[in-house]
């Protein structure tokens, strides 16, 4: 492809909306295929296992998309956590309303889900699923639906974002290791060391950190602790803070580099080999029959809205943190609801809570689909209510009646503007009245100014 159409795909591909629009098709294209007449094709495809058994990365195509693809996606979220820690939302007291918040809305949709299963006698172990935000897909749909909103909308949700995902990362890394290789984590940890001292010495070349990365990124998989830890952790190290003649960080830069890797390839085939699962009619009316998948969609569409929205207002109401004058209530209930939608990290979660159960483990991916798709129905709704409500206060600041070039909201505390309006308005009404009598006097004027040469 030429230098120019490449750049322009990779532009495009930095942007929260085709982002997320790849990842909806990547879902889709899943769903339809496992859902055809050639569905045994996907679950071949699946199953198709690859790579050196000595190194234990002898692993499935689902396997590989959840490891490895996956990995990129936790570097670059990284990075961006990173980014906000020392440049951006989460760097100081403004960050206590999204932090709250993120907390609360995965702590109230794991409870959400606890409750129902323990009423209904299901499985504890799904409890993470329904506690993780999909970056992705909820700026996607942010990016689409609101045009007018406040830019420190999107800085809630992106931090909202990012905390979300790195407790997702501890939860996995804490509850979903089953066993630990210690020589094996001691190498990566000595690897990490490695990645480190080299960022700090400035070494360049990319052909020194990726095979570094990759190596990384094997000895973490073999020690046990899921391999997109690695990502994280080398996504930390970058430095993300400007210095002196620097238009970009070393952070910034790899960011920019690896993004349309992330969400042009990355996301959408782990999506592509994630998301299929069979939606016939009995299969969506299980999950709200059993209660590990029910307690998935309630706790994706109700527990996080509760738990973002109320974390918000409590900690707003009881501390000194403030909610951004830019915003409203009614805005960080739209975020809310937004929350739900827990695509990729969940598919992720529910992969690796019923990992021994092949089919329960379809019905928690329906279960995902289902809540997320709510979550956005309804996030999208809102949102465009609100939308609508700021582009007419945009258009509200913005008008001129008297053409003057200067918007009339700022004039109306002013006596010279009313005098000047009214000047305009007596004008226009004695043009009318004039107009009006030539019409009654049927004088024939030909002239409408009136003015008869004579």
């Amino acid at each position: 492809m030429p230098l120019p159409e490449r750049n322009f795909v990779a532009d495009a591909l930095r942007t929260e909306t085709v982002g997320g629009v790849l990842l909806l098709l990547a879902a889709v294209a899943a769903l339809v295929w496992a859902n055809s007449p050639v569905s045994g094709s996907y679950v071949s495809t699946l199953g198709f296992h690859f790579g050196v058994a000595s190194l234990h990365l002898d692993l499935s195509v689902g396997h590989w998309a959840a490891d490895g693809l996956l990995t990129i996606f936790f570097f670059v979220a990284g990075i961006e956590l990173k980014r906000e820690l020392v440049a951006g939302e989460l760097r100081g007291p403004a960050a206590a309303l999204p932090v709250v918040a993120a907390v609360c809305g995965m702590a109230v949709p794991a409870l959400v889900y606890a409750i129902v299963n323990a009423t209904g006698g299901g499985s504890l172990q799904g409890w993470a699923v329904p506690t993780a935000t999909d970056i992705a897909f909820a700026l996607a749909v942010l990016a689409v639906i609101g045009t007018s909103l406040p830019s420190a909308l999107r800085a809630f949700l992106l931090t909202l974002a990012v905390v979300d995902d790195l407790f997702a990362i501890l939860i996995i890394a804490v509850y979903f290791t089953s066993s630990i290789d210690f020589a094996a984590l001691g190498l990566a940890v000595v690897g990490l060391a490695v990645f480190w001292v080299l960022l700090r010495k400035e070494v360049h070349g990319w052909y020194v950190y990726v095979p570094l990365a990759l190596v990384n990124w094997a000895l973490m998989h073999a020690s046990g602790v899921h391999a997109t830890i690695a990502g994280v952790a080398m996504g930390l190290m970058l430095r993300c803070h400007r210095r002196d003649g620097e238009e970009q960080s070393p952070g910034e830069h790899i960011e920019h580099l690896v993004r349309p890797l992330s969400a042009g390839v990355a996301v959408p085939l782990f999506a592509l080999f994630s998301a299929g699962v069979s939606v016939s009619g009995g299969a969506l009316a299980d999950v709200f029959a059993r209660p590990e998948t029910l307690g998935v969609v309630l706790g994706l569409v109700v527990g996080k809205a509760v738990g973002v929205f109320g974390g918000t207002w409590l900690t707003a109401r009881f501390t000194k943190a403030e909610l951004n004058p830019e915003l409203a209530w009614a805005d960080v209930l739209a975020v809310a609801s937004l929350a739900g939608i827990g695509f990729t990290v969940s598919l992720l979660i529910g992969e690796l809570a019923f990992a021994g159960d092949p089919v329960l483990t379809s019905e928690v991916k329906a279960a995902v689909l289902l809540g997320s798709l709510i979550s956005a129905i309804l996030a999208a709704t809102l949102l465009k209510l609100r939308n609508n409500r700021y582009r007419r206060l945009v258009e509200e600041e913005e008008r001129d009646d008297d053409l003057d070039g200067i918007p009339d909201v700022y004039e109306q505390d002013n006596p010279a503007y009313h005098l000047r309006m009214a000047a305009i308005h007596e004008a226009k009404a004695a043009e009318h009245r004039r107009l009006a009598e030539v019409a009654r006097s049927g004088s024939g004027d030909d002239d409408p100014s009136g003015m008869i040469e004579g």
